[in-house]
């Protein structure tokens, strides 16, 4: 490379160290980057300004001003321009990787739950240049390929025999409102005891079309093999299931019946009954638990009438598990492997308070569900895949069974 030579007048050096310490350091740095980018251009074009040479390569066209924002300030830079061949230089391109960086940081932030107003003050504080709130949010648009890229992939290779559903709700702008917006997430147990997230969506409510739609199209990217599906018990959910996965079993979330339960008991008998109520829904199998319910009733129907009647309503759909053997039975039981993921989404969206649309709900929080599949999809498996193997035949059947009872429980009500 040709070698960089750096002069300063008199006049110049009296500025330098007069001067504040931060311009003077401004001001170097242009005169270096500039020499920098004339040394370039000698060693392109083959020959120094106005030498004759055989290794010539092209000509000097004069230059153009271009400006680079840095942590000291911006940059005012001249770069030269050839008349036939472009002029390239490591300085933008080295500040291209740079700011590539930055703004993939940047994204990293807000994802992570900081505030885009945060991160402009941040940006600005390190690289004396800021970025407005409106700016932060347009740079994660840049996401939106991955969550396409997720929403449209293939999930004929996932034999899920298993699945757990659950809503969350985040606040957003929409036709100069404020408005809830239901974020809908699907967890899959797969064959060989991995987790994995296969789905999710935006939708302005828990209603029967939105789980519909939802649910097809989980059905309609290949995934097969649904055997038991865990939620609450949200009626659009159920009537969804019964439509979509018709040979699907339901389980009832026994932590959510639980909670029915209590809401519905006086708060001086809620500690008791809750004891008792773990005893049930811990119960080794089915004749056990039912017998167990039918003592709980006995003993609490005078003094909590509502909640014995949830209770009895809610008793057989949260049974749906018991065909399971127990050493999977009790993560099956509720959809608590998704209740670490719904507080994740929250404490991310806290920050953020209110979205600026239902786009960007999917967006962030769409990444951040990305975040938690990866870190579940490897490792501590559920069941080693031999020991399902050996219970798929005996709880196919039984949970088709199950499922065409609730189909026409539901039907009938």
């Amino acid at each position: 490379m040709a070698q960089i030579n750096l002069t300063l007048s008199q006049e110049e050096i009296l500025q330098v160290l007069s001067g504040n310490r931060d311009e003077a350091l401004k001001f170097l740095v242009e005169r270096i980057l500039n020499e920098v980018m004339k040394a370039e251009s000698e060693e392109q074009i083959g020959a120094s300004r106005h030498e004759r040479s055989d290794d010539r390569q092209d000509y000097r066209n004069g230059i153009r001003e271009r400006e680079l924002n840095t942590r000291i300030g911006t940059l005012s830079l001249k770069v030269p321009r050839h008349r036939n061949q472009p002029f390239h230089t490591m300085v933008f391109e080295n500040y291209k990787r740079s700011e590539a960086s930055l703004i993939a940081t940047m994204v990293e932030m807000v994802i992570a739950g900081v505030s885009t107003r945060k991160v402009s003050r941040v940006v600005e504080t390190l690289c004396g240049t800021s970025f407005s709130k409106s700016t932060v949010s347009e740079l994660c648009k840049a996401l939106d390929k991955d969550i396409t890229a997720f929403k449209t992939s293939s999930l004929e290779s996932v034999e899920a025999p298993f699945l757990m559903i659950d809503a969350t709700y985040f606040k957003a702008r929409e036709d100069h409102k404020i408005v809830s917006k239901a974020f809908l997430v699907a967890l899959a147990i797969k064959s060989d005891g991995e987790r994995e997230v296969v789905g999710f969506d935006v939708f302005d409510g828990e209603d029967t079309y939105s789980w519909q739609t939802f649910l097809s199209s989980l059905k309609e990217r290949g995934l097969h093999s649904v055997k038991m599906i865990i939620s609450d018990a949200h009626k659009a959910i159920r009537k969804s299931i019964a439509k979509v996965f018709p040979d699907a079993a339901w389980q009832r979330c026994q932590v959510h019946l639980v909670r029915n339960i209590l809401d519905a008991t006086p708060k001086n008998y809620q500690k008791g009954l809750q004891t008792e109520l773990r005893e049930l829904f811990t119960a080794t199998d089915y004749a056990s638990a039912h017998k167990r319910k039918e003592e709980i009733i006995a003993d609490y129907s005078d003094v909590a009438e509502r909640a014995m009647d949830i209770l009895e309503e809610g008793f057989e759909d949260a049974m749906t598990v018991m065909v399971l053997p127990v050493y999977i039975r009790i993560k099956l039981r509720s959809s608590n492997l998704l209740e670490r993921l719904n507080r994740e989404l929250k404490r991310r969206s806290e920050v953020i308070g209110i979205f600026p649309n239902a786009t960007s709900i999917l967006r962030l929080m769409g990444t951040v569900t990305l975040e938690y599949s990866d870190s579940i999809s490897y490792g501590n498996r559920m069941f080693a895949p031999s020991r399902f193997d050996e219970m798929n035949e005996q709880i196919t059947r039984e949970f088709i069974a199950i499922a065409h009872k609730q189909v026409q429980l539901l039907e009938a009500a």
